[in-house]
């Protein structure tokens, strides 16, 4: 298979956090994924988009989350970035269970779980200008039952 790319932009509304996973999921699809890969990649495009609202926006309606995917034969790249507040210190927000809004009762588990279910996961980050998370996978491409 050769390469194959998308990219979406949309308001930092919550309501638009599933929209974003299905329309990831549905774009990689066309690697016939595993119901688990699938999962996954919806999981952490979740996480990503979640955290753009609550954290990048303070959950301000006003801003823009933009979404890139990206298929290299058996590899899904994905990337979600946002022009918000950034993130102050980058090792502490990658520490399972911390949060900068315990009042929101979140688990603080987004950055973990990104970084569980993903092959690999980088961030990029500045003070003002906003965050962008880039996740990789490779997929286990189905045979066919029957040759």
């Amino acid at each position: 298979m050769s390469s194959n790319f998308m990219t979406l932009q949309f308001a930092s509304r919550s309501e638009n956090e599933s929209f974003a996973r299905v329309a990831v999921a549905a774009f990689v699809s066309q690697l016939d994924p595993t119901l688990d890969e699938l999962t996954d990649i919806k999981t952490v495009v979740s996480e990503a988009v979640t955290n753009s609202i609550i954290h990048g926006y303070d959950n301000r309606p006003d801003g823009v989350i933009i979404i890139s995917a990206l298929i290299d034969d058996d590899t899904v790249t994905v990337s979600i970035e946002d022009r918000g507040a950034g993130i102050a210190d980058l090792e502490q927000a990658r520490q399972p269970m911390f949060t900068s809004k315990p009042e929101l009762e979140r688990s603080g588990m987004g950055f973990t779980i990104m970084e569980n279910f993903m092959d690999h996961v980088e961030i990029t980050t500045a003070i003002g200008v906003g965050t962008k998370i880039t996740m990789k996978k490779r997929l286990e491409i189905q045979k066919a039952l029957f040759n």
